[in-house]
């Protein structure tokens, strides 16, 4: 019997032989919370309500067979996360490749040592839960994102689709597929020293004095403070990006003042991405610009405020980025004036 409010990570076990599910019961009871089911609709009935934390699931059955029930698992949205470990008498390596290409984790045959099925669901589910921080933190880095930008006026779709951008124009760039997603979830973060700047400034009406633009200009220092520092991944990047967007390629940008190939590659993709859909997207205090306008300046400004190999990469890459425009169109009005300078 399970008890209530039992915090232990849930295992469907399905079989039509109640042997089997007997030895795996002995094998898992002591670790887990665990279901059971002798047939598919019933193991797909509840995958659905119980939504298990990962599935074991024999291949030959009667009626709907284990590889039409993984198959079926993966085809909705509900239960297409749950992983899935086939325990079989199949033991053919055509029948274990079909089991992998079916989106199954793992594979194990019977007759089975409850000693390796043991070690084999914990690592799954270690594998599981690491994934799930790994999520975990990429929403915290994009919530903290989108507070800078509702502080600023803007929904919180601005960093949305900058970050995609910046990922298209890196894959263009040569990133590795890996690299191009690591600052895909980096970019969101690129003003979030926004949150320090006093809204009297941030929020100004007119025009700002340059006593104002010497505070608005540190953000990218307070960014970069807040994200903090790391030897290396994701809030690494971060960090880097935060405190460089605003760097020129001739010198004439912030903080520091960086020329050229001395401002960090990243923080020179996510400038370009940056200004792009700022320009592009409707703000409290201005239009849309056209695309091909906003090309038009990016190229003109190419060698003096973007690197100039970035920016003739961009407008080969439009078709992806149309697209990701249309994907996270602005649905809401712009709220309160505002006169941050876009470039």
């Amino acid at each position: 019997m399970m008890r209530q409010n039992d915090a232990r990570p849930t295992l469907l076990l399905v079989d039509d032989e109640p042997v089997n599910l007997q030895l795996l019961r002995h094998t898992l009871q002591d670790d887990y919370r665990l279901l059971f089911a002798r047939d598919g609709n019933k193991a797909l009935a509840l995958a659905r309500t119980g939504q298990p934390d990962l599935i074991l699931l024999d291949i030959m059955m009667p009626g709907m067979s284990g590889y039409e029930v993984c198959q079926t698992l993966k085809q909705s949205a509900a239960t297409a996360d749950i992983p899935v470990i086939f325990v079989t008498a199949l033991a053919e390596a055509a029948n274990e490749q079909h089991g992998f290409d079916l989106g199954a984790v793992d594979y194990i045959t019977k007759p089975f040592s409850p000693a390796i099925v043991k070690v084999r669901v914990r690592n799954q589910l270690s594998l599981v839960q690491a994934d799930v921080l790994r999520r975990t933190r990429l929403q915290i880095v994009q919530c903290l994102g989108m507070a800078a930008e509702y502080k600023d006026n803007e929904t919180g779709l601005h960093v949305v689709r900058m970050s995609h951008y910046a990922r298209v124009l890196a894959l263009a760039a040569g990133y590795s597929p890996s690299a191009a997603e690591e600052l895909l979830h980096a970019a969101p973060m690129h003003d979030v020293g926004k949150i320090g700047i006093p809204d009297a400034i941030l929020q100004k009406p007119g025009k700002l004095t340059d006593a104002e633009w010497q505070i608005m200009r540190q953000h990218t220092v307070i960014g970069a403070r807040i994200i903090g520092e790391h030897d290396s991944g994701l809030l690494r990047m971060a960090a880097i990006i935060a405190l460089n967007h605003h760097e020129k390629w001739d010198g004439s940008g912030y903080p520091q003042g960086l020329r050229g190939e001395n401002i960090p590659h990243v923080a020179r993709i996510v400038a370009i991405a940056d200004v792009f859909d700022a320009l592009t997207s409707v703000r409290p205090y201005k239009q849309a610009w056209p695309v091909e306008k906003a090309l038009a300046l990016i190229r003109d400004e190419s060698g003096r405020h973007f690197d100039p190999e970035l920016a003739a990469l961009l407008p080969g890459c439009m078709d992806d980025i149309l697209r990701i425009k249309q994907q996270w169109a602005e649905h809401e009005p712009a709220r309160t004036p505002a006169s941050v300078p876009l470039v």
